[in-house]
């Protein structure tokens, strides 16, 4: 049985701070905008989410590469071992 998951506290809608914002200058595709526009997206909601989005991934992606060795070392010991319920479970 391997395990493998993380648990972190990782940048969500929910745990952005929303207090300040900053005017910045994108470059966008100008087909990509044009279609954007046509729909009525707000392009600081989409840029936002996308940005919340890749530093999730990111996130995500560091925690695991940090936390491998413990990871590893503890799917080993319950391969090797078990974990301390098994002879307590019923099914």
């Amino acid at each position: 049985m391997r395990i493998i998951s993380y648990k972190t506290a990782m940048l969500t809608h929910a745990n952005v701070p929303r207090k300040r914002k900053k005017a910045t200058n994108l470059s966008i595709d100008l087909a990509l905008l044009d279609r954007a526009k046509s729909l009525k997206l707000n392009l600081s909601q989409v840029v936002e989410a996308g940005l919340i989005e890749a530093i999730r991934q990111h996130e995500r992606v560091q925690w695991l590469e940090e936390n491998r060795a413990a990871l590893d070392a503890y799917n080993d010991h319950v391969e090797k071992q078990g974990v301390f319920s098994d002879g307590l479970r019923s099914f």
